[in-house]
């Protein structure tokens, strides 16, 4: 077999120039309303106590500084004057500033270090419970709204918090610095005199003036070359977190592939993901390397600037040495203040895009919020607490419908796929859920367990009722045997007497002393014995309605018919609803429903496998 890659084409543009045009807005309100919360909620005091330590220490280096230049200016004199006993003096003197400066410097690091990792786990934390609140996860899943939440909670909160802090105390940092150095600047630069059109022109502390000016000039080059990269960091971060998530699925579906013999495919399909990569990683160079053009050239200007400029009156005798090195280095501190956006511009390009990232999922989970809350529309079907004895849950004119969404538009329409029915279903009560591939009977299953807003109706469920939905393919979380047998509960709510017992029941014997095994079972367990796992997590709920959709289609007929026997032997007083297409599993029902098109056209339609066709629902005895 060739092991020449096939051609792969991913769908959508590589750089799309009105997407990236979007990408690259500021959004500064929605980029205030993430940083707001942390500071108003419960880790406040923690957090403003750490941001006041960091910002103490903070003025505490721009004060070593002032020190620093002003020692600059007496240590160079007594170079100039040969003055041997100053020089050893101020040697100690520098000792002692170098000291402080350095642990002010580890402390100031130590410290933000903290409060970025406290920031980060209280956005982490909110971020996580809104998104799999309301199950919103599932929501945004089902309608594409917003692309990898896992890159967006892990990787963009990260750089979020982390560049929020280093950007706000690096411009902190420059304030307090411009405000320390202008007055020495304006002090010890002096006036400049000057002949323009006959008349003679004086400006007073002219270094502070170029200073500002060349500060400026630097600062809207920088901006107008380098805001392109918002956007384009944004794409990179969409890319590799595609990029990423297809090698993490291809090794969860290592076997199904190997089978195939789909190396070939799956090697141009990862290639075509990673040129989108290339692709998008080419324009951050040209754009990045115009930026660094900027700002590399800006910055070595700025080393010899200020000796040019100040050089007239050094060399007029106006100035000593010392003067000049302090001139210097206070022009430096004052250029660099005034600079921090053109310093900082690389980070915080990197930031915004971080930052439109996370507003746009967190604007994912809130429509998905306010389709779970809407108590109409696409959120119709409602779940009912009675407060009366269980009895049974009841079905009232309930339509499904599936989502639709429009080319151009982000909004969701309805396409209807069941009419509307009515259904009562009694504890004990054993109900087979039989039609097409594609009918909707996986979509009762979850208008039943309240996942599935598309459509209308009312489900009244009796209070306190358990249910238990098992499809197909039953998730199983990476951890012990025991946590993936009794999910969602944790291992340790039941007994290992309780847990292996339900393994020997489920036919799962050999893995009863592997409670305490850390494994990532979905892949170390093959579809059959996940699909008896399931059945044994349903030993340990004893669930008051259990839903099986195709629960056994990965078992044998006499282990499935083993199976069912066992449910109907241990949980006699539930009601079992299920969902197969083998006609073995009828004899362990009593009642069906039965899905049929509506009408004589769309059975045909039905048949051939064509969209859009709807069903109405036969109840039979």
């Amino acid at each position: 077999m060739s092991s020449t890659p096939t051609s792969v084409t991913v769908p959508g543009p590589a750089v799309p120039a009105r997407a990236l045009k979007i990408q690259s807005r500021l959004r500064m309100a929605a980029t205030w309303a993430l940083i707001k919360p942390y500071w108003k909620s419960e880790d406040r005091l923690a957090g403003l106590g750490l941001l006041a330590l960091v910002v103490v220490l903070n003025l505490g280096i721009v004060y070593i500084n002032v020190l620093l230049n002003e020692w600059n200016r007496v240590f160079y004199n007594a170079l100039e004057q040969r003055d041997y006993a100053s020089f050893k003096v101020l040697l100690l003197r520098f000792s002692w500033i170098a000291a402080f400066f350095i642990v002010a410097a580890i402390s100031r690091q130590y410290y933000t270090m903290m409060l970025q990792m406290r920031w980060r786990t209280w956005m982490t934390g909110r971020f996580m419970g809104h998104w799999l609140g309301h199950q919103a996860y599932y929501r945004i899943e089902q309608t594409h709204t917003t692309d990898n939440p896992d890159q967006r909670i892990a990787d963009d909160l990260r750089l979020f918090t982390d560049g929020a802090l280093s950007l706000s105390l690096g411009l902190l940092n420059s304030v307090v610095t411009l405000l320390s150095f202008v007055g020495i600047l304006w002090t010890v630069s002096g006036p400049i005199s000057f002949a323009l059109g006959g008349t003679e022109w004086t400006i007073p502390g002219y270094m502070v003036w170029f200073a500002a000016g060349y500060a400026v000039i630097g600062s809207l080059v920088a901006h107008v070359v380098g805001r392109p990269l918002i956007g384009l960091n944004f794409q990179q971060e969409q890319y590799e977190a595609d990029f990423r998530f297809t090698l993490v699925r291809l090794r969860e579906n290592s076997e199904p592939v190997a089978l195939y013999r789909g190396e070939p495919t799956e090697q141009a399909g990862l290639r075509a993901r990673f040129d989108r990569i290339r692709a998008n990683w080419n324009q951050l160079m040209r754009y990045t390397r115009r930026l660094t053009f900027v700002s590399s050239g800006y910055a070595q200007f700025a080393i010899i600037f200020p000796i040019l400029v100040a050089a007239p009156r050094y060399f007029a005798g106006k100035m000593t040495l010392g003067g000049l090195m302090q001139t210097s280095s206070a022009f430096g501190q004052v250029q660099g203040a005034l600079s921090w956006f053109v310093d900082s511009y690389a980070t915080l390009v990197g930031w915004k895009a971080a930052a439109n990232r996370l507003i746009d999922f967190q604007e994912a989970i809130r429509v998905a919020e306010r389709q779970d809350l809407a108590p109409g529309g696409v959120r119709d079907i409602e779940v009912e607490h009675t407060g009366k004895p269980q009895n049974g849950i009841t079905i009232d004119g309930l339509a499904l419908a599936l989502p639709v969404r429009a080319a151009r538009s982000a909004a969701v329409g309805q396409r209807p796929l069941v009419a509307p029915f009515s259904l009562s279903v009694a504890p004990g009560e054993r109900w087979l859920v039989s039609g097409p591939s594609g009918c909707g009977k996986s979509v009762l299953f979850r208008a039943l367990a309240g996942i599935w807003p598309y459509g209308s109706g009312t489900v009244t469920m009796p209070d306190g009722a358990r249910m238990l939905f098992l499809p197909q393919r039953s998730y199983l979380p990476i951890g012990t045997l025991a946590d993936a047998l009794a999910y969602p509960d944790a291992g340790t709510v039941h007994s290992a007497e309780a847990l292996q017992a339900a393994l020997r029941q489920a036919r799962l014997a050999a893995l009863a002393d592997q409670l305490d095994v850390f494994d990532n079972w979905a892949l170390r367990l093959s579809p059959g014995e996940q699909q008896r796992l399931a059945f044994a997590r349903a030993l340990l709920q004893k669930p008051d309605y259990l839903f099986l959709d195709e629960a056994t289609s990965a078992l044998d007929e006499e282990t499935e018919g083993a199976m069912y026997r066992l449910m109907v032997e241990s949980l006699p007083q539930a009601a079992i609803i299920s969902i197969a297409h083998r006609s073995t599993v009828a004899a362990y029902h009593q009642r069906r429903l039965r899905y049929v098109p509506q009408d004589g056209e769309a059975a045909r339609a039905a048949q051939a496998g064509e969209p859009g066709v709807s069903y109405r629902v036969v109840c039979e005895a």
